[in-house]
């Protein structure tokens, strides 16, 4: 049993919530914290454990992040605030001697650009301190990563070619909104996609590359090649992999709202002076700083609202093509999700549901002391099996299809 510390309390934040207090066995003391307390106080309620303590804090800030830290004192840190606060969180695990966990990599707020050598380059550091660092445990990255450890250990001597495919199927009847944080979400979809073949990183056009795949329960839908972060750790730790891609379904309205936002400038990350109105001491008009994207973020439909009027389902899964016992073979596992099924549970849409499970499973997998070696890992570099097994208790069970037209 141990001492769980949530910092976020989105979407993501709110099913890590509801699943660590369904597991009490393993999680006994939980504290959400967040920018806004208001909004982990709003968490509890509707979990209704009044023994889950909240607080205020500024995840940006090391300092007031090692006061509370000092003050609850966790055994674990789970990350599901910004990824341009993924740093500074580490940086106060160290200062404190806390355990991390987080589900996306860090990207700095002025550039938009992710990569896990910032992340990775704390290594050494954790070693020595002694602590554990599980780094992109959601669903992709995250689960996507355990398949293909479980497909390794199991399945194949080899593999050499991996497709990851992402589809959400679900209509949440908005003309335009997206399924995490607004600025992450088109931060991530604008940028160029990458891809690795034959030991190198190949560079695309944003959703330039694209095709349709058949998606369990659902049917083909228009897929797009797109850089994601798990590529890059996974291609170091199977260096058999000859082809990694991976690929996300967009509507074609989405896809359309998309290119009209980044043609008026509001897809902009850096600062634009605005002529608001007001006014100084001496009656000038003052001028503002604004960031476009952030504004569009406020003016967007909140990810943690849509829970309720969603319907379909998402599909993720790993398409695997390798060597076993000097043959080929196929592999494809994959979990699909219904939007309903998540909001009844936790409150919250499917999106936000299959990230925020992995996360609680990551953290029970530390204190189990089933993940538990100091230095900072990604998930594929702990035993799969545990992680899998869990995965089909808490609400994400996984199929597998041997031998089948990958279609890739």
């Amino acid at each position: 049993m141990g001492k769980v510390l949530i910092i976020g309390a989105g979407g993501v934040g709110t099913v890590v919530a509801h699943k660590v207090a369904q597991n009490q066995d393993v999680f006994n003391e939980i504290m959400i914290a967040s920018r806004t307390k208001s909004k982990c106080d709003a968490v509890v309620k509707a979990i209704g454990n009044p023994n889950i303590r909240t607080a205020q804090v500024d995840a940006d800030n090391v300092d007031d992040l090692v006061r509370l830290f000092e003050s609850f004192r966790p055994d674990i840190v789970i990350n599901v605030a910004l990824p341009y606060q993924d740093l500074t969180i580490m940086e106060a695990c160290l200062k404190t001697g806390v355990n991390y966990l987080d589900t996306a990599n860090y990207e700095p707020k002025d550039e938009a650009h992710f990569e896990y050598s910032w992340q990775w380059a704390y290594k050494q550091r954790f070693e020595e301190a002694g602590l554990t660092a599980i780094l992109g445990c959601g669903f992709d990255p995250g689960v996507s990563g355990i398949y293909t450890a479980y497909a390794a250990k199991h399945h194949f001597d080899e593999i050499h070619y991996l497709d990851i495919v992402d589809c959400n199927a679900g209509n949440h009847h908005k003309a335009f909104a997206t399924n995490f944080n607004p600025e992450i979400n088109i931060r991530e979809i604008t940028q160029k996609g990458l891809y690795y073949k034959d030991g190198e990183w190949i560079e695309t056009d944003p959703l330039s590359v694209h095709q349709p795949i058949t998606y369990p329960n659902i049917g083909p839908r228009e897929s797009y090649l797109m850089h994601h972060e798990e590529l890059e750790s996974l291609v170091k730790n199977y260096p058999t992999i000859k082809q990694a891609r991976f690929w996300m379904t967009f509507g074609q309205q989405y896809l359309t709202y998309l290119d009209v936002i980044q043609n008026i400038g509001m897809s902009r990350i850096d600062e634009i002076e605005y002529q608001a109105p007001l006014a100084d001491e001496s009656g000038k008009q003052v001028k503002v700083k604004i960031v476009p994207l952030q504004f569009l973020k406020a003016v967007l439909p909140n990810p943690q609202d849509l829970g309720e009027n969603y319907d379909g389902e998402t599909s993720i899964g790993c398409r695997i093509r390798g060597i076993k016992e000097g043959k080929e073979r196929t592999y494809y596992v994959y979990n699909n999700c219904s939007h309903q099924a998540a909001y009844k549970e936790t409150g919250m849409q499917g999106v936000s549901y299959t990230t925020g499970v992995p996360a609680m499973i990551g953290a029970m997998m530390f204190l189990k002391g089933l993940w538990k070696r100091p230095g900072v890992w990604n998930v594929e570099e702990f035993d799969p099996d545990p992680f899998m097994e869990q995965l089909n208790k808490q609400g994400l069970p996984w199929h597998e299809v041997f031998d089948g037209n990958l279609e890739l």
